[in-house]
């Protein structure tokens, strides 16, 4: 039995999951898709997720998944779904993920490629170095409680007042590097304790930092409105709320199981653990959730100081400079009430990157290969709750690839492609490995001819820190 038997194409792009698959969906489910990508979303029964989601209460418009999809706690890493509190809509911390606030920036410079080139080696060493990176990794940052709970409830903003950048970073970070109704008191003890070293850590996993240079332009107008150029350096960085917002989430799974009961929420799988977004359980999950994603933010911030610092020690000169400046950071994971159609919503974004109109949309692909930068139009907000694609998506677990890759075989393929790596662990090096993955030009060129976001700028890797 074929995808064909589950799908309706409705176009070369999108696929939909009727309601009259399943027993209890209350709406349709729809996946962003080509039809080579469908067949394995289909092989890995992703699609039983999607349909799992539209079960839930309060759920408005479609269940929907984008072309980087792939197996998740609860809902796949690449859905979205909205939920109208009104309606007994919920929240749900499968619905967000582990890694809360898990999302990537990037910065412009006034460097090309050919100045850089004859000092990477050097780059990549010295960003290893002052960039603490891996499982258990950790910042000589000394923060007090009182420092954490600031952080957990101002975000980026608590690093710029600390001198860890400018205001400027702030006006370009999603929702300003801040969701205001984050409540420190409701992040465990627990939490607090594998946070409080790790403000400031890349961590491990798919988390990298990145140094890339553009390599074609699509849409010159906006591109120079971004201050993007052909041959033109950029930085990529790739991380979230570390063991934070992992407990987090660990914590209100717990909470959300018992919700469930309570409210009499039938849950097609216990992964979709749920509460009313009104209820105490809801706006307790909900605070803790925006302060995990406030450390996630205010995480990034720090490491994108140390790269600007790392840059103008291996370059020479300042910062400024060298016109090291943030063009967008943008959250992966994450729910957040949002205003769309006049009815304001709780939009979970798991594996999903924000993509409103003209705002710059960060799309990273695999070690080996490149990322893309895309701007957000309408038709996001018409179709998906102004969202799209966060990356390429795997292919491959972590466990298949690393009994399939080589660390020494991989790290000098990429270096005869021109990319030099530093991974903290030989482990994580091959989970990563760019055959793990989904070749990102194709699930952005779904996102690209589906109008959902368009393309401004493709970009290569130089060279690659890996957590």
């Amino acid at each position: 039995m074929g995808w064909r038997s589950v799908f309706k194409q409705l176009d070369d792009y999108r696929f939909l999951i009727p309601k009259s698959f399943k027993d209890g969906m209350r709406t349709d489910g729809l996946i962003y898709s080509n039809a080579a990508m469908i067949q394995h979303i289909f092989s890995e029964n992703a699609h039983e997720q999607v349909a799992n989601v539209a079960c839930l209460p309060g759920i408005v418009g479609r269940s929907l998944a984008m072309p980087d999809i792939h197996l998740g706690y609860g809902f796949t890493i690449g859905g979205v779904a909205a939920f109208d509190p009104k309606e007994d809509g919920i929240i749900s911390p499968g619905g967000v993920g582990y890694d809360i606030n898990c999302g990537v920036r990037v910065l412009r410079t006034d460097l090309v490629k050919k100045e850089v080139e004859p000092k990477l080696r050097q780059m990549v060493d010295t960003l290893a170095s002052n960039v603490p990176s891996g499982v258990g990794s950790e910042s000589e940052l000394s923060l007090s409680r009182k420092d954490l709970d600031k952080i957990l409830e101002t975000g980026s903003s608590w690093a710029v007042k600390n001198g860890y950048g400018t205001g400027d970073d702030l006006d370009q970070t999603e929702s300003r590097g801040c969701l205001e109704w984050a409540d420190a008191s409701l992040v465990s003890s627990h939490a607090k304790e594998r946070g409080t070293s790790q403000q400031g850590t890349l961590g491990s996993g798919n988390h990298f930092l990145e140094v890339q240079y553009i390599e074609e332009i699509y849409d010159d107008k906006i591109a120079q409105a971004w201050g993007l150029f052909k041959d033109q350096v950029t930085i990529m960085v790739h991380s979230g709320s570390r063991g934070l917002g992992h407990q987090v989430c660990t914590d209100y799974i717990k909470v959300m199981i018992r919700a469930a009961q309570k409210y009499g929420i039938k849950l097609p799988d216990r992964q979709l653990c749920c509460a009313p977004v009104s209820s105490p359980e809801g706006k307790d999950y909900f605070g803790a959730m925006a302060a995990a994603a406030n450390f996630a933010w205010c995480n990034r911030q720090m490491l994108m100081h140390w790269t600007r610092e790392t840059f103008a020690q291996v370059m020479g000169g300042s910062a400024d400079r060298l016109g090291i400046r943030l063009v967008y950071d943008v959250a992966h994971n994450i729910a957040k009430m949002e205003e769309h159609g006049g009815k304001i919503l709780c939009v979970h974004r798991k594996g999903a990157t924000r993509a409103f109109p003209d705002q710059p949309v960060l799309v990273p692909g695999d070690m080996g290969r490149y990322s893309y930068i895309m701007v957000g139009t309408e038709k996001a907000m018409q179709e998906t709750w102004g969202s799209v694609c966060h990356g390429a998506g795997r292919l491959m677990s972590r466990s298949a690839a690393s009994r399939k890759f080589s660390p020494g075989q991989l790290t000098a393929e990429l270096e005869k492609q021109g990319i030099l790596v530093r991974s903290a662990t030989r482990k994580g090096l091959v989970e990563e490995a760019p055959g793990a993955y989904k070749d990102v030009r194709e699930v952005v060129d779904v996102v690209h001819n589906s109008g959902l976001a368009r393309k401004i700028a493709r970009m290569r890797p130089m060279c690659v820190v890996k957590g």
